[in-house]
């Protein structure tokens, strides 16, 4: 079978980390490639992009594990009531709805996996059921492997997944917490567990057969890994080592299979009620390092002390980390979103009838213009479902000030408590002054000083401005400006203010008592200007001119 250029690459560099001495001539003609490619392996673990699409893989991949298992029971079943090809394409067609598949292609298929199979099954009864203790040698091996965990993330009970690295000589384990098991989760968790151990295993990593590495399962160990994860173990220098499948496996990383439920019930329990999966993640790093002074059941020393022995005998880290975001470019459709992964996300509305870059990570997803952060998102996990920013609809909504109250994007900042009561409040006594349409307008500018000024300062503003009776956004600007200079101090009053009963209701809203009001001062108020006690002006001169015009017509 020939490699892969991704697969390929590993393999030369791994060879040449192995014997700094062989040069890329020998390379060459062991790998019955050019130099130049042996050359740009060397050069960089991530091989370009070849122009040409990759081939179409088999149409039989969605049911191989069906007629495989429909091969496995002919092996226990009588001589001559096994399975033919007519009757497992029948079987594929009623039981599972498959009906691609030609008989030649089914046989064909058939033909080449039932002699696998059988020597399979022939060398498995060989052995007897059982397990040999190993000794684990510092800094070779590790283990890695997701485990289910339920939270309260931001108020709502959601189950995501605790991916866990655990180094099998010292037990030195690292977690991480992410919303769902996906190849980026994967990526990401093995960068941050390099990061914290400062360094990578330098025999192996043992493997169950997760989907985000490997997208088929061979004959024997052999696997057919996805690219992108090709491309990142080639990054750090990890070789994987894939236990066998199913239960009987599970035995070959018995330690991280038991690193990962002991956690979860030592650290997980009750489950953890947080705001972020970045908080939760900062406190799962806390507990590690607090963990360093278990001592494992069994071993004299501590987790601490064995990894420090461990430590220096880890390969160093690249110089450069690896981009583990997805890369992406939708379309933003008229609604102001994109669709990624069959889940809506909002963006700046200028982009509207462009395309965006988009970067899809484990917890999160970022919108880019060039190189610039224009949005940024929580990583959504159902399907149809949808995350909006209220800012994003502000040029919009100028133009439409009506569709801000049935607004989805409002809905989710109120859920979030970005939209906070003192909104609320100019909001209705922006209306109550100056109309629906007007009073919606001055709310939206008051919305798009957050681009420019800290939060907590234009509520701070809006509540100082609703002290002294007025819903004016300009007054806003002013007084989030002297907060922000000079935050939590206000101005006393000059003279007092005339009660409005739509003010007081607004200020009940906040929970301000009426007492408590600010000195702002109003763009509105104007001066007398002093009276004028000069004379009029004479207007002598002017007759005299008119008198000389007269004259010169009669005389012409």
């Amino acid at each position: 079978m020939a490699l892969s250029r991704e697969l390929l690459f590993e393999r030369i560099r791994r060879d040449r980390r192995a014997d700094p001495s062989v040069s890329g001539r020998q390379l060459a003609l062991r790998y019955r490639v050019s130099r130049n490619t042996v050359a740009e392996a060397l050069r960089t673990p991530v091989p370009p992009e070849r122009k040409k699409p990759e081939p179409r893989g088999s149409v039989l991949e969605p049911v191989m594990a069906r007629i495989d298992e429909m091969l496995w029971s002919d092996l226990e079943a009588p001589r001559k009531q096994r399975h033919t090809i007519e009757r497992i394409k029948v079987r594929l067609a009623v039981e599972h709805g498959f009906e691609l598949a030609s008989y030649s292609t089914i046989r064909d298929y058939v033909h080449d996996r039932r002699p696998q199979l059988t020597a399979l099954a022939k060398e498995s009864r060989r052995h007897l059921e059982g397990t040999v203790p190993q000794e684990k040698q510092p800094g070779q091996e590790a283990e890695v492997d997701f485990a289910d965990v339920w939270l309260d993330l931001a108020g709502e009970r959601v189950k995501c997944v605790l991916f866990t690295l655990r180094l099998s000589y010292s037990g030195k384990a690292v977690h991480r917490v992410y919303a769902t098991a996906s190849q980026q989760a994967f990526l990401e968790g093995h960068a941050a567990a390099f990061e914290t151990l400062g360094g990578v295993p330098a025999r192996h990593i043992r493997y169950d057969n997760l989907r985000p590495a490997v997208r088929q399962v061979c004959f024997g160990r052999d696997r057919n890994e996805s690219t992108r994860w090709v491309s990142f173990r080639s990054w750090y220098g990890v070789t994987p080592f894939y236990c066998i499948p199913g239960e009987e496996g599970a035995h070959e990383k018995g330690g991280v299979e038991h690193e990962g439920g002991r956690f979860r019930r030592t650290h997980l329990v009750p489950p953890p009620q947080v705001a972020t999966l970045a908080e939760l993640n900062e406190m799962l790093a806390e507990i590690d390092q607090l963990e360093d002074d278990r001592h494992i059941q069994g071993r004299p020393t501590s987790i601490g002390f064995d990894f420090e022995a461990e430590r220096p005998l880890l390969n160093p880290l690249p110089a450069d980390a690896y981009d583990c975001g997805l890369d992406l470019t939708p379309t933003v459709h008229r609604n102001g979103r994109i669709t990624v992964r069959q889940c809506y996300y909002s963006v700046p509305a200028r982009f509207i009838g462009g395309t965006v870059r988009v970067s899809l990570r484990a917890n999160e997803l970022l919108v880019f213009d060039g190189r610039h952060v224009v949005a940024k998102h929580p990583r959504l996990t159902r399907r149809y479902t949808y995350h909006d920013i209220l800012d994003h609809y502000l040029e919009v909504l100028l133009v439409k000030p009506g569709a801000l109250a049935g607004a989805a994007a409002l809905a989710q900042a109120r859920a979030e408590g970005t939209f906070t009561s003192a909104h609320e409040a100019f909001w209705a006594a922006a209306r109550e002054a100056h109309g629906e349409r007007e009073g919606t307008r001055a709310l939206i500018e008051v919305l798009l000083l957050h681009r420019q000024l800290p939060a907590d300062a234009v509520v701070a503003g809006m509540e100082a401005v609703l002290r002294t009776g007025s819903c004016s956004a300009e007054l806003v600007a002013i007084e989030a400006r002297k907060a922000q200079e000079t935050p939590g101090v206000l101005q006393e009053p000059a003279e007092p203010v005339t009660e409005d009963p739509v003010q007081a209701e607004a200020l009940a809203r906040l929970g301000l008592a009426p007492e408590a009001r600010g000195n702002v001062i109003s763009l509105h108020a104007r001066r007398p200007l002093p009276a004028d006690t000069r004379p009029l002006p004479s207007l002598s001169k002017y007759d005299r001119l008119l008198k000389r015009r007269s004259t010169e017509e009669g005389t012409a």
